[in-house]
């Protein structure tokens, strides 16, 4: 039903989804999350609930992904549409040739979709292993399109790029150390074809945000200063220095501060100048992947935010790149970016179903006045009904003194387990009066500013952290997080977030506020035989592809949802994917079972011979293990 006191204004301030959305999300009449595939708020919208719904007719259970495809396909438009406006308002001379690091999301539809979508613009892909590289010769076949090649290399992996460039493909190997300069040059002789070389630097400016180490002069990989002056050399003297194609550098991923993004193309136009004063014929400038995404839509330098949009990352490369080539009087590269993040985040959330909530505070059990009761539960009591806003600060300090004083009594057997939990019982119901006083009070205690949150509900979510989000469990990575129904009613609790692994880290306390991360989200009382679904947004972007099988969780059932604007809902579900089963989860872990359900169904028949079990019983238990096997490894309800 309908709140007509709570506006979708009042619901968007609540989740700042016109922060962290970008166009993409919006609220319909029934209070629905929609998504908005081409960012019209007068286009086709699509429903997540509608397509929820469509997967409950189809029999697919949660938890799942949903791939907007219409995302992925906008941003790689968006991307390059902003680099040719940029390039021909700056009267840029070189063009924009991109590419897709297929590290931060390498599922092939994924791939699949960003290589078609990006054809027009000859838009290629980033590898920086030797998988990656088997996939991505497969599906790179645009001649015009770049290939470039990161990572550490071995023998195998060096010849797999030079037979790319067999190919006609525009395959360039970047030297991330030393001795693959000369691995490369051997090969390419032995193989008889001219190889594509890239020289990736370690830059002196250090990134922002959580991947701030990934630059500096102690980055991982790269060359020198010095070691790229002799590389420059050693083409000369091998008579090579035209297969130098390509200069590169990366400052790490989800750069906060477009200041850092700044000074590292003056830098890296400044080494790029003098590469060229030196003989080489560089065609390409690649300034890596750090595009970052706003996730918490506070448009600021925190560490799940960005401060400059696309338009200000774009310009800044293009025309800090054309003022450092005009001085230095050197021609002015292409430019490429590895822009992974920002192409993939959007275009993917993850659906799950609340299972139950768990409240924390304890009211259930009768706190009536007994025979020869304890005197801390009598004192207790007289502090629960004297409570009132004047004295709340006072007598929650002697309810947590008394409450400590009753469980040292428990321990030394002078307290009944009965009386104990009287005691705790009082305890929470004056934690929850005095909850309800805070809003009233105009300064709030330090002592009392955390009540709401320890008093808050946990809601039981049917997923793993550890598979679904781990960028949230291992670095803190915020992700944003609403119903995805029942936002025109208002919020009537605030709790916090556990998923089903029987792992005390896998829960979600952290969530996006305006200024600052806040402990709580707005949420609203389950109803009987009503489901309420959680969605965690913005997760396109290596949570897809970094989940382990943490309590042998794995992966979710995934739908692939395109926008249709003939038909009523405004989309189709191109395809579904059936998420892990359990057995397959088990092979993973080089567990058999098809041995495992030989071995259960001995152990049966022994019962059954023995006559604990009849041989209908036996065979209904044999049939339910062996379905287990090959049901989803999540919860049903």
């Amino acid at each position: 039903m309908t709140d007509w006191s709570w506006t979708k204004e009042d619901a968007d301030e609540a989740y700042h989804i016109s922060r962290w959305g970008d166009g993409y999300f919006d609220i319909n009449q029934e209070g629905h999350l929609c998504v908005l595939p081409n960012r019209d708020p007068n286009g086709p919208r699509i429903d997540i609930a509608e397509v929820i719904e469509e997967m409950k007719l189809q029999n697919i259970p949660m938890p799942m992904v949903i791939r907007f495809h219409d995302i992925l396909r906008s941003q790689v438009k968006l991307l390059n549409e902003t680099f040719r406006e940029v390039i021909k308002e700056a009267d840029y001379p070189g063009k924009y040739t991109g590419v897709y690091p297929i590290k931060v999301n390498q599922m092939r539809e994924v791939v699949e979709e960003i290589v078609d979508a990006g054809t027009p613009y000859d838009f290629g892909l980033e590898a920086g292993s030797k998988p990656e590289l088997l996939s991505v010769l497969a599906f790179n076949d645009n001649l015009n399109a770049l290939t470039v090649l990161n990572g550490y290399k071995d023998e195998e992996y060096l010849r797999l790029a030079l037979l790319g460039n067999k190919l006609g493909r525009k395959v360039i190997v970047v030297i991330e150390k030393f001795s693959e300069l000369y691995k490369i040059l051997k090969l390419s002789r032995e193989m008889n074809v001219a190889p594509m070389i890239g020289l990736r630097a370690k830059m002196s400016v250090k990134g922002s945000g959580k991947w701030a180490e990934s630059g500096g002069d102690k980055a991982k990989f790269g060359l020198t200063i010095a070691e790229m002056n002799h590389a420059i050399q050693i083409l000369k003297e091998e008579n090579q220095l035209s297969c130098l194609k390509l200069f590169h550098f990366h400052i790490g991923s989800q750069v906060t501060d477009i200041r850092t993004i700044k000074e590292v193309i003056r830098e890296g136009g400044r080494i790029y100048a003098e590469l060229l004063k030196l003989g080489a014929n560089i065609e390409y400038f690649d300034v890596g992947g750090g595009l970052g995404v706003d996730y918490d839509g506070s448009q600021s330098t925190n560490e799940s935010s960005i401060n400059y949009n696309l338009k200000d990352y774009v310009s800044d490369i293009v025309y800090i790149l054309k003022e450092i080539c005009a001085e230095e009087k050197v021609p002015a590269p292409n430019i490429v970016t590895e822009s992974g993040r920002a192409i993939t985040a959007r275009h993917s959330c993850v659906i799950t179903n609340v299972i139950d909530k768990i409240e924390t505070s304890f009211t259930e059990f009768p706190t009536d006045v007994g025979v020869d009761e304890h005197r801390l539960v009598s004192k207790m009591r007289e502090m629960y009904e004297s409570l009132n806003l004047k004295n709340a600060q006072e007598t929650f300090n002697d309810a947590e003194d008394t409450k400590k004083e009753a469980l040292s009594a428990f321990r030394l057997g002078i307290l009944t387990l009965e009386e104990r939990a009287k005691i705790e019982t009082l305890f929470w119901k004056i934690t929850k009066k005095i909850a309800g006083y805070l809003p009233d009070m105009e300064f709030i205690p330090e002592n009392l500013y955390d009540i709401t949150k320890s008093i808050a509900p946990q809601y039981l979510c049917n997923f793993s952290i550890f598979q679904s989000a781990p960028d949230m469990w291992a670095i803190g990575q915020l992700l944003p997080i609403l119903p995805i129904t029942r936002l025109n009613e208002r919020p009537t609790t605030e709790g916090t977030l556990v998923d089903i692994t029987c792992d005390s880290d896998g829960k979600i306390n952290k969530f996006i506020g305006i200024e600052e991360t806040r402990n709580l989200l707005p949420l609203h009382d389950l109803k009987p035989n009503e489901d309420y679904f959680i969605g965690l947004f913005l997760t396109g972007a290596y949570q897809d592809v970094m989940g382990d099988l943490h309590n042998l969780f794995g992966r979710l059932n995934e739908v692939h949802v395109f926008c249709d604007d003939e038909d009523p809902t405004d989309f189709y579900i191109e395809e579904v994917i059936k998420g892990s089963s359990s057995d397959t989860v088990l092979r993973a872990m080089q567990y058999n079972p098809e041995g495992m359900a030989y071995t259960m169904k001995k152990n049966i028949d022994k019962e059954i011979q023995a006559g604990k079990i009849s041989p209908r019983e036996g065979v209904r238990l044999i049939d339910f293990y062996e379905e287990c096997l090959q049901s989803y490894t999540y919860l049903k309800k």
